[in-house]
């Protein structure tokens, strides 16, 4: 038998963990999908089961590479931001992993404020919101005076896609993508670590930066050092694209990308949940945030409930042909979108909607999607900003929801809206970095069902 050298990619999601084998012309040939429950951490908050993700991790590649049908040639890592590892001089973790929607005591964002110049200072040097624990940096800051016993023990810090590496490379490193993930711990504008790192001398805890397609040779694999997931789902697109274009990566969060707005940002778009990343190279990408998929499930599960249908039914949805927006006034929404603030874009939120106002589920479905498309395009429009392009591509679990492309198209009729039936892109991405690939012209159209959805109105 002729072993299949293949890739293999961890692309872990705060909901799903994926495992991936690409062949050699980057087609999935097998994938692996699980869940765990969470466990908590030492204050009884809801965190990630670190111990349980990474014995799977581990078994599941002991399991590939002694299978006969393949020989893995590459191994990479995509996975969720704002999230540290703290680990000993051995390499083991000395605290919990936790979980970036974890609140900062006010406290301690109360000391940090007074001492380091303000929020306003802090979000126009970092580029990003102040967001407490969705700023990893912080959670080094939180540790140091809330549990300083603990912060004591740690002798490096790694951002996750590069804790999962290590554990297979040995090499602890900090890649960009994770480094410019709004943990505030990067001066955007000089291209350093903010001063209020270094003045706390946090930087001593953190790994050596390097390029995200790095890599290290262990056992005859390539072993790459991670990446963040939604900075790795823009690497297929911008390695086959000749022209610019605007990266919706959607998931449990809805980020919008784009490469050709490197403009610093002003407060108003910071009010707006505006931020800056930075690219597998170290350089800025325009950014726009919303929680639009727990929103989504969470919305979903209640209408289901109401009207006594399946949960999973919102997936196959399609938008009546003969939709009309029931809003009376477009600025007032009919839905409780609180999760995701539609205040900062202007809209009039409804924090106790009426049922009784729809004919049915679908009624109601279609209502809602056509509001949080509204909020999407007014986040989308942010990241493109004043970037002259037409091309929007639409990539992760909402690339497969044709309602939701459908909306998208129909109100962006001035752009070509494209959208993948196989959202893969982080763990593509994860893969063209580790084998340092270009990809050849059209492969996205035939490899990956990219296509282009034409507005209808």
């Amino acid at each position: 038998m002729v072993m299949m050298e293949v890739t293999a990619i961890f692309d872990i999601g705060k909901t799903n963990k994926k495992f991936f084998l690409l062949d050699s012309s980057l087609k999935e040939v097998y994938r692996e999908y699980i869940r765990f429950d969470e466990t908590v951490d030492d204050d009884g908050y809801p965190c990630e089961d670190l111990n349980s993700l990474v014995a799977w991790m581990k078994n599941i590649y002991k399991q590939i590479s002694s299978d006969p049908q393949y020989t893995v040639q590459s191994l990479n890592f995509s996975t969720y931001g704002a999230s540290l590892v703290h680990v000993d001089s051995l390499g083991q973790p000395v605290a919990p992993f936790y979980n970036y929607l974890k609140p900062l005591p006010e406290e301690i964002k109360s000391k940090f404020l007074n001492k380091h110049g303000g929020q306003e200072s802090f979000e126009l040097t970092t580029s990003s919101p102040f967001m407490g624990m969705l700023n990893s940096g912080l959670q080094l800051y939180y540790l140091k005076y809330f549990k300083p016993d603990l912060f004591a023990r740690i002798k490096c810090s790694m951002h996750f896609p590069q804790y999962l590496s290590s554990l297979f490379s040995g090499e602890c490193v900090t890649d960009y993508t994770s480094l410019g993930c709004h943990t505030g711990l990067w001066d955007m504008a000089n291209n350093r670590y903010a001063k209020w790192v270094t003045d706390e001398k946090l930087e001593q805890l953190l790994c050596p930066i390097v390029p995200s397609d790095t890599h290290y040779i262990k056992d005859g694999v390539r072993i790459g050092v991670g990446i963040h997931d939604s900075s790795s789902a823009l690497i297929p697109y911008y390695n086959a694209n000749q022209e610019p274009f605007t990266l919706i990566s959607t998931g449990t969060w809805s980020i919008c990308m784009n490469l050709y707005n490197n403009t610093g940002l002003t407060s108003s778009e910071l009010e707006a949940d505006c931020l800056n990343f930075l690219n597998p190279k170290g350089l800025s990408v325009k950014a726009s945030r919303l929680f639009l998929g727990k929103h989504l499930s969470n919305t979903a599960k209640l209408l289901s409930d109401h009207y006594g249908v399946d949960y999973q039914s919102y997936k196959s949805l399609k938008k009546p042909q003969d939709f009309t927006s029931k809003r009376v006034e477009s600025r007032q929404l009919m839905f409780d979108h609180s999760e995701i603030n539609p205040e900062r874009f202007g809209f009039r939120n409804n924090a106790a909607p009426d049922f009784d106002q729809f004919e049915g589920y679908e009624d109601a479905m279609s209502q809602f999607f056509d509001e949080i498309t509204d909020l999407q395009i007014t986040s989308l429009k942010l990241a493109i900003g004043e970037s002259e392009m037409e091309n929007i591509y639409v990539d992760g679990g909402f690339s497969s929801s044709e309602i939701f492309i459908r909306f998208l198209a129909d109100k962006l009729p001035a752009y070509k809206v494209y959208s993948s039936s196989f959202p893969l892109g982080s763990a593509l991405g994860a893969a063209v970095a580790v084998n340092h690939r270009n990809l050849p012209d059209g492969f996205l159209e035939k490899v990956y069902d990219v296509k282009l959805t034409p507005a209808l109105v």
